[in-house]
């Protein structure tokens, strides 16, 4: 099996059955608001921010049980982006991965408060007495991490200038800044985080890294407004054509598709550069920026 696969499934059912042992865990006083968490967190999904957390980890040398408490946080944050997301006052979306969206299969309200109970939740493990980082410090600076990366200076911020400019022409450089909070914040800090747990990490690998999540994270957003043009609707799980029919900023319309193509060789490229300095077998991390820039869905 391709070592890329074989990582990506093995990360994939390691942070799904840390996501389903924590549901069959609780004892609630809303079960409906638990099981809409817990629709939209397992939901399907690629898990590529924990398989970040986990890939560079792994590549820095530490356990995969301290990584465990930053991955499940990271795909919680994701997850309530993507309620919130799918929101009528948002995108108004009706299918995600293929299935009704939480608040289609649950109600608005109740979607609203499942995306509020998510965030909430990942600063709950990051901060956790009994985590297993067993390290206050380097909790707080995953606390401070994951909150810069989510908020006003983060993801939140991206989604507003997104809405901002729907109908509203912008250039590339703006656009480049709205992806680089909207989608690009949360692919940086779940490298961010790793690297935060690894020990006598060198300034310049943490630098690199940085670069090459930045550009990953750009290209993942590159894709997919490719793949709204191009895609399969039955293999990207939603509408193809849902950003142009909502007259979204993206790449394809403001560079043509051709274009969005050849610049999403280009994020490929600075990528791959930015691992080229580090003293680690990068293979893994290669792999996946190929996997990121050549998928389907």
């Amino acid at each position: 099996m391709n070592p890329l696969v074989q990582n990506q499934k093995r990360y994939h059912h390691r942070i799904d059955n840390l996501l389903n042992q924590y549901f069959v865990e609780q004892t609630s006083a809303a079960p409906r608001l638990t099981q809409a968490m817990q629709y939209a967190l397992l939901n399907g999904g690629k898990r590529t921010r924990p398989f970040l957390v986990y890939a560079t980890g792994e590549m820095l040398g530490v356990p995969l049980e301290k990584l465990d408490v930053p991955a499940f946080a990271v795909e919680c944050i994701h997850a309530y982006s993507l309620i919130h997301d799918d929101l009528p006052a948002m995108d108004d979306d009706e299918l995600r991965r293929g299935k009704p969206t939480c608040h289609i299969a649950f109600d608005e309200a109740t979607a609203i408060l499942a995306g509020d109970a998510l965030q909430t939740l990942a600063f709950d493990m990051l901060a956790s007495p009994d985590s297993v980082i067993q390290d206050p410090s380097k909790q707080l600076k995953l606390v401070k991490l994951l909150a810069e990366a989510s908020g006003i200076h983060g993801m939140c911020a991206g989604q507003a200038l997104d809405l901002a400019a729907t109908d509203t022409p912008i250039s590339q450089s703006e656009l480049q800044q709205l992806h680089n909070l909207k989608t690009g914040a949360l692919f940086k800090v779940s490298v961010s985080m790793a690297t935060i747990l690894a020990d006598d990490l060198d300034p310049k690998v943490t630098q690199m890294l940085d670069q090459y999540s930045q550009a990953l994270g750009l290209a993942f957003q590159v894709q997919d407004d490719i793949l709204d043009i191009v895609g399969d609707s039955d293999v990207i799980g939603k509408p193809q054509g849902s950003d142009q029919a909502q007259n979204k900023s993206t790449y394809p319309s403001l560079l043509g598709l051709e274009g969005a193509k050849t610049y999403l060789q280009q994020l490929h490229q600075q990528a791959l550069h930015a691992l080229d300095a580090l003293p680690y077998n990068t293979t893994l991390l290669r792999e996946f920026s190929d996997f990121v820039v050549n998928r389907r869905f």
